[in-house]
Protein backbone atom coordinates (compact mmCIF):
# COMPACT_ATOMS: atom_id res chain seq x y z
CA UNK A 1 0.00 0.00 0.00
CA UNK A 2 2.75 2.28 0.90
CA UNK A 3 4.77 1.56 -2.21
CA UNK A 4 1.56 2.72 -4.22
CA UNK A 5 1.33 5.91 -2.43
CA UNK A 6 4.74 7.01 -2.74
CA UNK A 7 3.89 6.89 -6.33
CA UNK A 8 0.36 8.79 -6.11
CA UNK A 9 2.50 11.14 -4.20
CA UNK A 10 5.50 11.66 -7.02
CA UNK A 11 2.52 11.89 -9.57
CA UNK A 12 0.88 14.88 -7.58
CA UNK A 13 3.92 16.65 -7.46
CA UNK A 14 4.43 15.95 -11.10
CA UNK A 15 1.01 17.59 -12.03
CA UNK A 16 2.06 20.47 -9.57
CA UNK A 17 5.00 21.74 -11.69
CA UNK A 18 2.53 20.82 -14.48
CA UNK A 19 0.19 23.15 -13.65
CA UNK A 20 2.30 25.85 -13.39
CA UNK A 21 3.65 25.49 -16.84
CA UNK A 22 3.22 27.97 -19.43
CA UNK A 23 2.57 25.01 -22.22
CA UNK A 24 -0.38 23.60 -19.95
CA UNK A 25 -1.92 26.88 -18.65
CA UNK A 26 -1.86 28.00 -22.50
CA UNK A 27 -4.00 24.79 -23.45
CA UNK A 28 -7.03 25.12 -22.15
CA UNK A 29 -8.22 21.86 -22.42
CA UNK A 30 -5.05 19.96 -21.58
CA UNK A 31 -5.20 22.57 -18.53
CA UNK A 32 -8.72 21.09 -17.67
CA UNK A 33 -7.93 17.63 -17.81
CA UNK A 34 -4.37 18.35 -15.92
CA UNK A 35 -6.19 20.12 -13.11
CA UNK A 36 -9.11 17.34 -12.84
CA UNK A 37 -6.34 14.68 -12.01
CA UNK A 38 -4.29 16.72 -9.46
CA UNK A 39 -7.61 17.17 -7.89
CA UNK A 40 -8.39 13.47 -7.71
CA UNK A 41 -5.13 12.74 -6.37
CA UNK A 42 -4.87 15.63 -3.36
CA UNK A 43 -7.12 13.93 -1.31
CA UNK A 44 -4.82 10.43 -1.36
CA UNK A 45 -1.78 12.68 -0.98
CA UNK A 46 -3.03 15.23 2.03
CA UNK A 47 -3.91 11.85 3.88
CA UNK A 48 -0.80 10.31 3.25
CA UNK A 49 1.18 13.55 4.42
CA UNK A 50 -0.92 13.53 7.35
CA UNK A 51 0.12 9.97 7.70
CA UNK A 52 3.83 10.78 7.51
CA UNK A 53 3.98 13.27 10.23
CA UNK A 54 1.76 11.30 12.94
CA UNK A 55 4.61 8.68 11.96
CA UNK A 56 7.51 11.47 12.70
CA UNK A 57 5.56 12.61 15.97
CA UNK A 58 5.72 8.49 17.30
CA UNK A 59 9.28 8.80 16.67
CA UNK A 60 9.82 11.67 18.22
CA UNK A 61 7.64 10.99 21.33
CA UNK A 62 9.11 7.63 21.84
CA UNK A 63 12.59 9.15 21.60
CA UNK A 64 11.36 12.14 24.56
CA UNK A 65 10.34 9.14 26.40
CA UNK A 66 13.53 7.08 26.54
CA UNK A 67 15.67 9.94 27.51
CA UNK A 68 13.24 11.85 29.79
CA UNK A 69 13.21 11.54 33.63
CA UNK A 70 10.88 14.35 34.25
CA UNK A 71 7.56 12.30 35.74
CA UNK A 72 5.31 15.58 34.28
CA UNK A 73 6.92 15.10 30.90
CA UNK A 74 7.10 11.43 30.73
CA UNK A 75 3.09 11.84 31.18
CA UNK A 76 2.60 13.90 29.13
CA UNK A 77 5.07 12.35 26.36
CA UNK A 78 2.76 9.15 26.86
CA UNK A 79 -0.41 10.81 26.45
CA UNK A 80 0.41 12.60 23.37
CA UNK A 81 2.06 8.78 22.20
CA UNK A 82 -1.19 7.18 22.82
CA UNK A 83 -2.80 10.17 20.96
CA UNK A 84 -0.60 9.91 18.43
CA UNK A 85 -1.23 5.99 17.86
CA UNK A 86 -4.80 6.25 17.91
CA UNK A 87 -4.88 9.00 15.05
CA UNK A 88 -2.36 6.86 12.65
CA UNK A 89 -4.72 4.22 12.95
CA UNK A 90 -8.13 6.23 11.85
CA UNK A 91 -5.33 7.31 8.82
CA UNK A 92 -4.31 3.88 8.21
CA UNK A 93 -8.09 3.06 7.37
CA UNK A 94 -8.85 6.09 5.92
CA UNK A 95 -6.04 5.82 3.31
CA UNK A 96 -7.36 2.14 2.76
CA UNK A 97 -11.03 3.58 1.73
CA UNK A 98 -9.37 6.47 -0.45
CA UNK A 99 -7.42 3.72 -2.45
CA UNK A 100 -10.32 1.29 -3.06
CA UNK A 101 -11.06 1.31 -6.58
CA UNK A 102 -13.39 4.32 -7.72
CA UNK A 103 -16.84 3.48 -8.94
CA UNK A 104 -16.33 5.35 -12.53
CA UNK A 105 -20.08 6.58 -12.21
CA UNK A 106 -19.34 9.13 -9.17
CA UNK A 107 -18.77 11.88 -10.64
CA UNK A 108 -21.67 11.48 -13.18
CA UNK A 109 -25.03 13.49 -13.60
CA UNK A 110 -27.99 10.67 -12.47
CA UNK A 111 -31.24 10.39 -14.36
CA UNK A 112 -33.88 9.98 -11.59
CA UNK A 113 -36.96 7.73 -12.20
CA UNK A 114 -39.69 7.43 -9.93
CA UNK A 115 -42.84 5.15 -10.90
CA UNK A 116 -46.21 4.77 -8.71
CA UNK A 117 -46.55 0.46 -7.83
CA UNK A 118 -48.83 -1.09 -5.95
CA UNK A 119 -51.32 0.93 -3.70
CA UNK A 120 -53.15 2.94 -6.29
CA UNK A 121 -54.05 6.98 -6.10
CA UNK A 122 -52.35 6.55 -2.67
CA UNK A 123 -48.73 5.43 -4.34
CA UNK A 124 -49.01 8.38 -6.90
CA UNK A 125 -49.46 10.78 -5.03
CA UNK A 126 -46.50 9.18 -2.51
CA UNK A 127 -44.29 9.02 -5.90
CA UNK A 128 -44.67 13.14 -5.78
CA UNK A 129 -43.44 13.24 -2.36
CA UNK A 130 -40.68 11.51 -2.89
CA UNK A 131 -39.80 13.26 -5.85
CA UNK A 132 -40.29 16.68 -3.59
CA UNK A 133 -38.13 14.71 -1.12
CA UNK A 134 -35.73 14.49 -4.06
CA UNK A 135 -35.71 18.22 -5.06
CA UNK A 136 -34.86 19.24 -2.01
CA UNK A 137 -32.53 17.04 -1.52
CA UNK A 138 -30.77 18.42 -4.62
CA UNK A 139 -31.41 22.02 -3.74
CA UNK A 140 -29.46 21.32 -0.36
CA UNK A 141 -26.23 19.96 -2.63
CA UNK A 142 -26.70 22.96 -5.08
CA UNK A 143 -27.57 20.34 -7.77
CA UNK A 144 -29.91 21.63 -11.03
CA UNK A 145 -33.16 19.13 -11.54
CA UNK A 146 -34.49 19.06 -14.72
CA UNK A 147 -37.75 17.29 -15.16
CA UNK A 148 -37.64 15.10 -18.55
CA UNK A 149 -40.87 13.30 -18.87
CA UNK A 150 -44.00 13.19 -16.10
CA UNK A 151 -47.39 11.51 -16.29
CA UNK A 152 -49.84 12.73 -13.78
CA UNK A 153 -52.38 10.82 -11.72
CA UNK A 154 -56.17 12.28 -11.62
CA UNK A 155 -55.39 13.00 -7.69
CA UNK A 156 -52.95 15.08 -8.46
CA UNK A 157 -49.84 12.51 -7.49
CA UNK A 158 -47.21 11.03 -9.79
CA UNK A 159 -47.88 7.82 -11.83
CA UNK A 160 -44.27 8.21 -13.24
CA UNK A 161 -41.45 11.30 -13.41
CA UNK A 162 -38.05 11.32 -14.85
CA UNK A 163 -35.81 13.83 -14.15
CA UNK A 164 -32.27 14.63 -14.91
CA UNK A 165 -30.01 15.78 -11.83
CA UNK A 166 -26.48 17.29 -12.53
CA UNK A 167 -23.83 18.19 -10.07
CA UNK A 168 -20.73 17.50 -8.63
CA UNK A 169 -20.93 13.61 -7.66
CA UNK A 170 -24.33 13.08 -7.93
CA UNK A 171 -24.35 9.52 -8.46
CA UNK A 172 -21.88 8.84 -6.04
CA UNK A 173 -24.66 9.98 -3.24
CA UNK A 174 -28.02 8.69 -5.32
CA UNK A 175 -27.30 5.52 -6.36
CA UNK A 176 -28.24 3.28 -3.12
CA UNK A 177 -31.80 4.46 -3.85
CA UNK A 178 -32.33 2.37 -6.36
CA UNK A 179 -35.15 0.15 -5.57
CA UNK A 180 -38.65 -0.52 -3.92
CA UNK A 181 -39.77 2.19 -1.08
CA UNK A 182 -42.84 1.30 0.88
CA UNK A 183 -44.84 3.68 2.80
CA UNK A 184 -47.71 2.95 5.47
CA UNK A 185 -49.94 5.50 6.16
CA UNK A 186 -53.66 6.13 6.32
CA UNK A 187 -54.78 7.42 2.82
CA UNK A 188 -56.86 10.94 2.93
CA UNK A 189 -59.55 9.18 0.75
CA UNK A 190 -59.54 6.27 4.24
CA UNK A 191 -62.82 6.71 5.76
CA UNK A 192 -62.15 4.46 8.61
CA UNK A 193 -58.23 5.54 10.08
CA UNK A 194 -57.21 2.17 8.44
CA UNK A 195 -53.12 2.35 7.63
CA UNK A 196 -52.46 1.16 4.31
CA UNK A 197 -49.47 -0.30 2.65
CA UNK A 198 -48.19 1.28 -1.03
CA UNK A 199 -45.07 0.90 -2.94
CA UNK A 200 -42.80 3.72 -4.76
CA UNK A 201 -40.03 2.66 -7.54
CA UNK A 202 -37.26 3.81 -7.57
CA UNK A 203 -34.35 4.12 -10.11
CA UNK A 204 -30.95 5.64 -10.43
CA UNK A 205 -29.26 5.96 -13.49
CA UNK A 206 -25.45 6.90 -14.73
CA UNK A 207 -26.28 9.20 -17.26
CA UNK A 208 -24.48 8.06 -20.18
CA UNK A 209 -22.75 10.37 -22.57
CA UNK A 210 -22.47 9.63 -26.53
CA UNK A 211 -18.84 7.97 -25.71
CA UNK A 212 -20.21 5.87 -23.51
CA UNK A 213 -23.23 4.51 -25.53
CA UNK A 214 -23.06 4.33 -29.42
CA UNK A 215 -26.75 4.41 -30.59
CA UNK A 216 -26.83 3.47 -34.35
CA UNK A 217 -29.95 5.31 -35.73
CA UNK A 218 -31.17 2.62 -37.85
CA UNK A 219 -31.31 0.07 -34.46
CA UNK A 220 -33.92 3.41 -33.19
CA UNK A 221 -37.60 3.69 -34.29
CA UNK A 222 -39.22 6.98 -33.29
CA UNK A 223 -43.21 7.65 -33.62
CA UNK A 224 -44.59 11.55 -32.71
CA UNK A 225 -48.36 11.92 -31.19
CA UNK A 226 -49.96 14.44 -29.29
CA UNK A 227 -49.51 15.05 -25.63
CA UNK A 228 -51.69 14.27 -23.13
CA UNK A 229 -52.47 15.45 -19.40
CA UNK A 230 -53.92 13.54 -16.39
CA UNK A 231 -57.22 12.06 -17.37
CA UNK A 232 -56.51 11.55 -20.97
CA UNK A 233 -57.26 15.47 -22.10
CA UNK A 234 -55.14 16.38 -25.40
CA UNK A 235 -51.99 19.36 -24.16
CA UNK A 236 -51.84 20.04 -27.21
CA UNK A 237 -53.17 19.27 -30.69
CA UNK A 238 -49.60 19.15 -32.62
CA UNK A 239 -47.64 16.04 -32.84
CA UNK A 240 -44.71 17.26 -30.47
CA UNK A 241 -44.95 14.27 -27.86
CA UNK A 242 -42.18 11.26 -29.00
CA UNK A 243 -41.56 7.91 -28.36
CA UNK A 244 -38.43 6.35 -29.16
CA UNK A 245 -37.92 2.24 -29.63
CA UNK A 246 -34.52 0.97 -29.34
CA UNK A 247 -34.78 -2.10 -31.46
CA UNK A 248 -32.12 -4.57 -30.67
CA UNK A 249 -33.10 -4.29 -26.64
CA UNK A 250 -37.24 -3.38 -27.40
CA UNK A 251 -36.43 -0.28 -25.01
CA UNK A 252 -39.35 2.63 -25.43
CA UNK A 253 -39.10 5.61 -23.80
CA UNK A 254 -41.38 8.25 -24.17
CA UNK A 255 -41.39 12.48 -23.53
CA UNK A 256 -43.94 14.83 -24.13
CA UNK A 257 -43.27 17.78 -21.79
CA UNK A 258 -41.73 20.26 -24.02
CA UNK A 259 -43.87 21.68 -26.68
CA UNK A 260 -41.04 21.27 -29.66
CA UNK A 261 -40.78 17.80 -30.82
CA UNK A 262 -36.79 18.54 -31.34
CA UNK A 263 -36.62 19.21 -27.22
CA UNK A 264 -38.61 16.41 -26.34
CA UNK A 265 -36.28 14.07 -28.54
CA UNK A 266 -33.07 15.21 -26.87
CA UNK A 267 -34.33 14.69 -23.79
CA UNK A 268 -35.79 10.88 -24.97
CA UNK A 269 -32.18 10.18 -26.21
CA UNK A 270 -30.74 11.09 -22.91
CA UNK A 271 -33.25 8.90 -21.11
CA UNK A 272 -32.64 6.13 -24.03
CA UNK A 273 -28.75 6.61 -23.55
CA UNK A 274 -28.73 6.17 -19.71
CA UNK A 275 -30.89 2.89 -19.42
CA UNK A 276 -28.73 1.30 -22.39
CA UNK A 277 -25.62 2.00 -19.93
CA UNK A 278 -26.99 0.77 -16.88
CA UNK A 279 -28.26 -2.48 -19.03
CA UNK A 280 -24.80 -2.89 -20.43
CA UNK A 281 -23.35 -2.27 -16.78
CA UNK A 282 -25.81 -4.84 -15.55
CA UNK A 283 -24.63 -6.96 -18.14
CA UNK A 284 -20.67 -6.80 -16.92
CA UNK A 285 -21.18 -7.15 -13.22
CA UNK A 286 -23.41 -10.59 -14.23
CA UNK A 287 -20.15 -11.66 -15.99
CA UNK A 288 -17.61 -10.48 -14.12
CA UNK A 289 -18.35 -9.56 -10.25
CA UNK A 290 -20.88 -10.62 -7.40
CA UNK A 291 -20.03 -6.80 -6.33
CA UNK A 292 -23.81 -5.21 -6.73
CA UNK A 293 -25.51 -8.53 -4.78
CA UNK A 294 -22.58 -9.17 -2.28
CA UNK A 295 -23.28 -5.33 -1.47
CA UNK A 296 -26.80 -6.14 -0.53
CA UNK A 297 -28.50 -5.72 -3.84
CA UNK A 298 -27.88 -2.01 -4.52
CA UNK A 299 -29.16 -2.19 -7.66
CA UNK A 300 -32.06 -4.48 -7.43
CA UNK A 301 -35.88 -2.46 -8.02
CA UNK A 302 -37.39 -5.42 -6.87
CA UNK A 303 -36.21 -5.10 -3.66
CA UNK A 304 -37.85 -3.59 -0.62
CA UNK A 305 -34.87 -1.36 0.54
CA UNK A 306 -36.78 1.22 3.24
CA UNK A 307 -40.09 1.68 4.61
CA UNK A 308 -41.77 5.39 6.01
CA UNK A 309 -43.85 4.69 8.43
CA UNK A 310 -45.89 7.73 8.93
CA UNK A 311 -48.19 6.60 12.28
CA UNK A 312 -44.65 5.64 13.99
CA UNK A 313 -43.15 8.65 12.22
CA UNK A 314 -40.02 6.27 11.86
CA UNK A 315 -38.08 5.53 8.47
CA UNK A 316 -36.27 2.36 8.34
CA UNK A 317 -33.53 1.16 5.75
CA UNK A 318 -33.78 -2.59 6.01
CA UNK A 319 -30.29 -3.14 3.92
CA UNK A 320 -28.17 -1.46 6.92
CA UNK A 321 -30.95 -1.96 9.72
CA UNK A 322 -30.32 2.32 10.14
CA UNK A 323 -33.68 3.60 11.77
CA UNK A 324 -34.47 7.09 12.67
CA UNK A 325 -37.81 9.03 13.85
CA UNK A 326 -37.92 12.15 12.12
CA UNK A 327 -39.80 11.49 9.00
CA UNK A 328 -41.14 15.00 8.17
CA UNK A 329 -37.88 16.45 8.44
CA UNK A 330 -36.57 12.83 6.15
CA UNK A 331 -39.24 13.97 3.42
CA UNK A 332 -38.03 17.40 3.57
CA UNK A 333 -34.99 16.18 1.81
CA UNK A 334 -32.56 15.60 5.10
CA UNK A 335 -31.78 12.42 3.91
CA UNK A 336 -27.58 13.47 4.18
CA UNK A 337 -27.32 11.29 7.47
CA UNK A 338 -28.65 7.98 6.26
CA UNK A 339 -26.47 8.55 2.61
CA UNK A 340 -23.58 8.93 4.27
CA UNK A 341 -24.17 5.69 6.52
CA UNK A 342 -24.79 3.63 3.36
CA UNK A 343 -21.74 4.96 2.02
CA UNK A 344 -20.04 3.95 5.40
CA UNK A 345 -21.69 0.17 5.24
CA UNK A 346 -20.68 -0.49 1.46
CA UNK A 347 -16.57 1.12 1.97
CA UNK A 348 -16.78 -1.42 4.83
CA UNK A 349 -18.35 -4.28 2.35
CA UNK A 350 -15.49 -3.29 -0.61
CA UNK A 351 -12.92 -2.92 1.70
CA UNK A 352 -13.95 -6.52 3.63
CA UNK A 353 -14.01 -8.16 -0.30
CA UNK A 354 -10.28 -6.34 -0.83
CA UNK A 355 -8.79 -7.80 2.20
CA UNK A 356 -10.66 -11.49 1.50
CA UNK A 357 -8.94 -11.22 -1.86
CA UNK A 358 -5.76 -10.14 -0.26
CA UNK A 359 -5.68 -13.14 1.89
Amino acid sequence: MFERLEQIEAKYEELNQALASPEIVSDSARYQKTAKAHSEFFPVVEKYREYKDLTRGIVESKALLEGETDPEMLAYAQEELTHLDQRLQEVEEELKILLLPKDPNDEKNVILEIRAGTGGDEATLFAAEMFRMYNRYAETNHWKVEVLSTSESGVGGLKEVIALIEGHGVYSRMKYESGVHRVQRVPETETQGRVHTSAVTVAVLPEAEDVDIKIDPKDIRIDTFCSSGPGGQSVNTTYSAVRITHLPSNTVVSCQDEKSQIKNREKGMRVLRARLYEMEQQKQQEALAKERKAMVGSGDRSEKIRTYNFPQNRVTDHRIGYTVHQLPEFMDGRLQPLIDALVTHYQAEKLKQESEVVA
